[in-house]
């Protein structure tokens, strides 16, 4: 039976103006936004995220933003579970879903379903841990490429929790953990969508809005927020996902002394194209995509109109 919910989704790298869009929208058509964001969901992560601000959230219903303490871990599985749920409940109250964010394993998590991947495996992750303690991430990562070139390709060499995962899952099961994701189960999506992508023509001109939003960050107190995370939750430290978000990290160790003020605009700037660059390696994956130039001057109206259209047409 075709499921009667819809959901319009609005992807794209950071800092390429996604919630300016999804405010504009807000504006012009009955949405309700979920953010699909695994940096929006902790409390007290506001400035370094680039959290809406409470006046953008009290104009227009938000949802998954600021639920659960940055001590605590929120998986695909929990979005894909929530964000279900609530497309569901939106749609009853007659209104649309739009989903907004730049974590495209959410967005693959709900669009495809979750893959059946193995257990956790304690004495794996312990042979692992020692293999990095030994040999450092960097080096786990060239590990990984030479088994799941995909996944290693969508990573850091330094994000040490998802390595380690990708790595237990190939020791586990045998298969790179790219092949068993794309083997969605009969939780895909269901229900009709719209899926925008926010693409950049010219790369320079998103990292040029990178250096300027870190630098407006800094200024806006950043640093005073790190500092007030690590005296509200004294168990936070940088092997939590929260602190591994970019610019945490880097933030948290200037603060250790480990380098100066210039050295962690540098870090905190190259560790967000990072992010950026590998978001639109995800979108370029995702051939149902309408790609979107965020450059355009003026982007609301063509949006707009395929909206129009799109809700005409369901």
């Amino acid at each position: 039976m075709t499921s009667p919910h819809r959901a319009i989704l609005l992807m794209g790298p950071t800092a390429s103006g996604k919630t300016g869009l999804a405010l504009a929208l807000a504006q012009r058509f009955p949405v309700e936004i979920i953010s699909v964001d695994s940096a929006l969901v902790y409390r007290g992560m506001d400035i370094g995220t680039a959290k809406p601000t409470a006046a953008e959230m009290a104009s227009c219903p938000h949802h998954l933003i600021d639920i659960i303490d940055p001590t605590v871990s929120y998986s695909a599985a929990q979005f894909h579970a929530d964000a279900n749920r609530l497309i569901a409940d939106i749609c009853r109250r007659g209104r649309i879903p739009l989903l907004v964010g730049g974590t495209m394993l959410y967005f693959k998590a709900l669009m495809e379903g979750l893959s059946d991947l193995p257990q956790a495996n304690a004495a794996t992750r312990a042979q692992l841990e020692a293999d990095a303690a030994r040999l450092g991430w960097p080096a786990m990562h060239q590990r990984l490429a030479a088994v799941d070139a995909e996944t290693a390709a969508r990573l850091a060499p330094n994000d040490a929790q998802r390595i380690q995962r990708a790595l237990e899952v190939y020791l586990l099961s045998g298969q790179p953990m790219s092949q068993l994701m794309r083997q969605g189960r009969d939780d895909a999506a269901s229900f009709a969508t719209l899926r925008l992508a926010l693409q950049p023509t010219d790369r320079a001109w998103l990292h040029q809005r990178i250096a300027l939003r870190f630098e407006q960050m800094l200024a806006q107190g950043f640093l005073d927020e790190v500092t007030q995370l690590r005296q509200q939750y004294p168990s936070l430290s940088l092997d939590l996902p929260s602190m591994r978000c970019v610019g945490y990290r880097q933030a948290w160790e200037y603060q250790d002394g480990l380098y100066d003020m210039a050295e962690l605009s540098y870090r905190g700037i190259a560790a967000t194209r990072q992010l950026a660059k590998r978001q639109l390696t995800w979108l370029r994956s995702m051939p149902q995509n309408t790609p979107l130039d965020c450059q355009s001057a003026d982007l609301l109206t063509p949006v707009a109109q395929q909206v129009e259209a799109w809700l005409a047409a369901c």
